[in-house]
C-alpha cells in the first residue's frame, strides 16, 4: 500500500524581521488551540519552530482527506500515542530533529524518525543496540559505521513508534536486519511490519509500518509556500 510522507525545513521560520515574526503569527493562528499551547511551551525559537512545523505537516497531511488539523480531534491511546477520534482509518505519526520536521500518513499504524547526523556516540551502540547490529557496526569503517548507526537508529525508533511502545520497550529487545529487504526480529522472530528509509542531506530518516513487508512511499518536500491558506 502507498503511505503519505511529508518534510519540510523549519529554518525559515526562525527569522526576527517583523514581517517574519507575523508570518510565525499567522500559521500559528491556523492551526488548534492544542497545537499553539504546544509550540508556547517550547523555551526556544528552535523548538517552537519544530512544533509548528509538525502540526503544519499534520495540518498539509489531512488536508488531503478533507481534514483540518484545527478541526480535528486527538484521543491518546494507553502509550500516549495520537489518535483522530473520528477518522479511525487513517493513521499518522510526526517526528522533528535539528530544523527538520516529518509527518506520515497511512490506512494502519505507522511510524516516523528523522534525525540530523551528528557524531554518534557509539557506547549507546554497544550499550543499548541488539548483538546482530553491535556486530555490523564493529565490523564497519568509520564513515561506514557512522552512517550505519543513524539508519539503525532511525529505524529502530520508527518502529517503536508504530508500536507505541517507545522508552518501554529496550531497544536491544529487538533487531534490525538488514536482509534482501529490512525485517525486525522479536525474539528470534521476524515481526510483519515493512520499512522505508530516507536519506537527506544532513539527516536520515525512516518509517515503519504494520502488517506489510512491502512499503510504497509517496514522499513530498514542502516549503512554507505551500502551507499558507
Amino acid at each position: 500500500m502507498a503511505v503519505k510522507a511529508y518534510i519540510l525545513d523549519v529554518a525559515g521560520l526562525l527569522g526576527e524581521r517583523e514581517e517574519e515574526k507575523e508570518r510565525f503569527r499567522y500559521l500559528c493562528s491556523i492551526l488548534s488551540e492544542d497545537r499553539q499551547q504546544k509550540i508556547e511551551r517550547f523555551r526556544y525559537a528552535q523548538g517552537k519552530a519544530l512544533s509548528l512545523g509538525a502540526g503544519l505537516l499534520l495540518d498539509y497531511g489531512l488536508r488531503q482527506y478533507g481534514i483540518r488539523e484545527r478541526e480535528a480531534r486527538l484521543v491518546y491511546g494507553e502509550n500516549e500515542k495520537p489518535y483522530l477520534r473520528d477518522y479511525p482509518g487513517i493513521f499518522f505519526n510526526l517526528s522533528h530533529s535539528g530544523s527538520m520536521a516529518m509527518a506520515v500518513f497511512a490506512d494502519k499504524e505507522v511510524g516516523c524518525d528523522v534525525e540530523q547526523i551528528g557524531n554518534p556516540d557509539f557506547r549507546v551502540a554497544r550499550r543499548f543496540f541488539a548483538e546482530g547490529e553491535r556486530k555490523l557496526l564493529e565490523k564497519a569503517e568509520d564513515k561506514e559505521a557512522r552512517e550505519l548507526f543513524y539508519r539503525f537508529w532511525v529505524l529502530k525508533e520508527s518502529f517503536l513508534k508504530v508500536t507505541g511502545e517507545g522508552i518501554r520497550m529496550p531497544l536491544n529487545d529487538f533487531c534490525i536486519c538488514f536482509e534482501e529487504k529490512i525485517r525486525v526480529e522479536v525474539k528470534g522472530q521476524y515481526q510483519k511490519y515493512g520499512f522505508c528509509e530516507l536519506a537527506l542531506p544532513g539527516y536520515r530518516a525512516a518509517l515503519c509500518l504494520k502488517g506489510e513487508e512491502d512499503v510504497e512511499v509517496k514522499m513530498g518536500r514542502l516549503f512554507l509556500e505551500n502551507l499558507f491558506d
